[in-house]
């Protein structure tokens, strides 16, 4: 489980540390090793000079070094400045004084001291979790992207709920978080039941005397007693939204795929779920290996986009959440992808949540949410 790149994908990439300059904000993509990352694109290397250039100008300015600047609050206001240049946009709200100007950084961070910030996915490890397989990602991440994490705990511990509320309660300025979890045919894999995802989150809230953690309950359609799970959970759990995987088991072909547009298997679902008042389902969409028709041959069509329009139009009651904007794990082909959206107007499987030509005036828009993560 460390990466879904094969040996000779990984021998293609090198480690970010390495391979990315030292810039507040990465100027180019970078993988998870759950796919493989494209080359610096041409606009890319654009932001990145002129990140150096503000950097050697403002770092002087400050007596500081190119390397010491951009560890700097400046520093990270330099790269806003130059996105915004380079893009032609506006987007970041930064003023130019800001990149050399210490003063100003403070009082616009103090200014925003007190936005609301969620993280709406994330995950611990129930007690009794004995997949040491997992500890690979944390090695695959010590030798590729931080080499800091070797000095840390090697064991399971760190996934666990102890540093689960220290990372995202203590450690960072999180307001409120999501508990999630995800579907395995094996369920002695299963990160935790929707029981303890359920508890975690009375136990955080209570602590906190407010409503600091959400909680999904994830559903597994086709699986035996899925839908008495789903019973339990609107009288039990409460769930604040469902999670679930089309392509059933998220690390190998699954017995148990399965369609949102699926009559007999999910409508029989949303008319519970809309009876109850929980009408947000959470959907993992895309994002697999870049040799997912041989390593997921049989299932990965079922982690495109192909059944959310119909879903979608005939239960407008339901928000349907689409995790990974359901993008397509072809990034070894970046060229590719661009010549083809340049002349199409289209990005495969992502633009299939929310394709106008396909929406001929019903609100499909307003309830496909979008969402992209890359961790």
């Amino acid at each position: 489980m460390g990466s879904w790149l094969s040996e000779r994908e990984q021998r293609l990439v090198a480690g970010a540390e390495t391979a990315s300059a030292a810039t507040p904000v990465p100027t180019q993509i970078v993988s998870n090793g759950e796919y493989l990352p494209p080359p610096q694109s041409e606009v890319q290397k654009r932001v990145e000079r002129r990140i150096f250039e503000l950097a050697d100008v403002n770092g002087k300015r400050l007596g500081l070094s190119r390397r010491q600047f951009m560890q700097t609050s400046c520093g990270m206001a330099a790269a806003f400045v130059a996105m915004n240049e380079v893009y032609a946009t506006n987007v970041f709200q930064v003023a130019a004084a800001e990149a050399r100007e210490p003063e100003l950084m403070q009082a616009g961070a103090q200014s925003l001291a007190g936005q609301f910030i969620s993280d709406v996915q994330t995950h611990f490890v129930r007690d009794d979790f004995e997949h040491t397989e997992l500890l690979g990602l944390a090695k695959f991440a010590a030798e590729h992207w931080n080499p800091q994490l070797k000095a840390g705990d090697s064991s399971l511990v760190r996934y666990k709920f102890q540093n689960y509320v220290k990372e995202v309660y203590y450690d960072s300025d999180t307001s409120l978080a999501l508990l999630s979890g995800a579907p395995f045919d094996d369920p002695s894999w299963w990160l935790l039941s929707n029981e303890q995802i359920a508890r975690t989150r009375e136990v955080i809230n209570d602590f906190a005397g407010s409503r600091r953690l959400l909680a999904h309950t994830v559903i597994t359609p086709k699986q035996a007693g899925w839908m008495e799970e789903v019973d339990k959970a609107i009288a039990v759990y409460k769930p604040d939204s469902w999670k679930s995987y089309t392509i059933g088991d998220p690390l190998a072909p699954s017995k148990y795929p399965w369609r949102l547009d699926d009559e007999q298997v999910m409508y029989p679902f949303y008319e519970k779920a809309v009876k109850a008042g929980i009408t947000t389902l959470c959907i993992h969409k895309g994002l697999l290996p870049p040799d997912y028709e041989k390593s997921f041959a049989g299932v990965w069509e079922y982690a495109t986009a192909w059944d959310i329009g119909k879903a979608a139009k005939e239960w407008p009651q339901m928000t349907f959440v689409i995790y990974h904007s359901a993008l397509r794990a072809f990034l070894e082909l970046p060229d590719q992808a661009w010549a083809e959206f340049e002349t199409t107007g289209r990005i495969k499987w992502a633009t299939d949540c929310g394709d106008p030509r396909e929406v001929r005036g019903d609100q499909r828009l307003r309830r496909i949410i979008i969402r992209h993560l890359v961790r």
